[in-house]
């Protein structure tokens, strides 16, 4: 375990450079952030685990790896919210009335997803020791998002003109993986939680896999963004024209106001007699 520790470090490491170097943080900020979290925090929280304790008693190491794994636990729940809505929105960025309607769908769909989990959540701990209950609830929450967000690019993949060798899907495809490896062990690690245990070795290795897949992108070049055509009677069209036209009022068009009948008929009369005495004066002349 302790070299399958060191090489996922290893991987961590060698992804967030690759990510660094290409530039890839300012398209998936959030992305670059959760990687710089893992990176920085696998050192810190692996000595407070197998330290000497020499400076503080053993039990002061324990307390303070405890608030420090959950408290880094619950913002990297958070900051996956953040990728998963990054790669939604990379996803649509072709079609900027379905971005933006969608987004808005996104966003009330997390706070609708963290709300069923945090009230299902049974807080038995009082105090400060429901925090691994509320970090447990937001993971578990932000698992369910990144399977759908899978399987949402998985089925409009043609339709959007997206393509498998875009970073973003990569991204997609290993949260799904790390979620999926997360589900299956809290299901069956109930009965052991031994770290030494056969399933614990198998839940290593998914996530060095996953790291290795975003390797593998980040190091193979990316496909040209071309721009997307659609034809003008597609669905995707329509559907992109209608979300765009949502939220706005239209063009504001000046009516002028109706007259009153009595002036538009002074205004005939008026219009008649200079006409009649043209017509007169032309016929005298002639």
């Amino acid at each position: 375990m302790s070299l399958l520790t060191g090489v996922e470090f290893a991987l961590w490491v060698t992804l967030a450079a690759l990510f660094r170097r290409k530039g890839l943080q300012r398209r998936f900020p959030a992305m670059g952030a959760y990687l710089a979290l893992r990176v920085a925090s696998a050192p810190v929280l692996w000595l407070l685990l197998t330290g000497d304790h020499l400076i503080f008693p053993s039990q002061t190491w324990l307390i303070t790896y405890f608030y420090f794994y959950w408290a880094v636990y619950g913002v990297s729940a958070l900051l996956l919210y953040f990728v998963c809505l990054e790669v939604f929105r990379t996803a649509l960025s072709a079609y900027a009335g379905l971005l933006k309607l969608g987004t808005v769908a996104f966003r009330w769909v997390v706070l609708a997803s963290v709300i069923v989990t945090l009230s299902s959540t049974s807080f038995k701990r009082p105090g400060i020791l429901m925090l691994p209950d509320i970090a447990d609830g937001l993971m578990r929450s932000v698992s369910i998002l990144e399977l759908c967000l899978l399987a949402f690019l998985c089925m409009s993949m043609n339709a959007l003109r997206f393509s498998i060798r875009d970073m973003a899907f990569g991204i997609a495809l290993g949260l799904g993986l790390m979620s999926a490896n997360d589900f299956a062990f809290s299901s069956l690690v109930a009965r052991n939680s031994s770290l030494t245990t056969p399933l614990q070795f198998v839940y290593q290795s998914l996530i060095m896999i996953t790291a290795s897949i975003w390797i593998a992108y980040c190091a193979l070049p990316e496909p040209v963004h071309e721009p997307v055509v659609v034809p003008v009677d597609s669905t995707l069209y329509r559907w992109n024209k209608i979300a765009s036209a949502l939220g706005h009022t239209g063009t504001r068009v000046a009516v002028q106001q109706p007259v009153n009948s009595f002036f538009l008929t002074d205004v005939e009369k008026v219009v008649e007699k200079v006409l009649d005495r043209s017509f007169k004066d032309r016929k005298s002349e002639s």
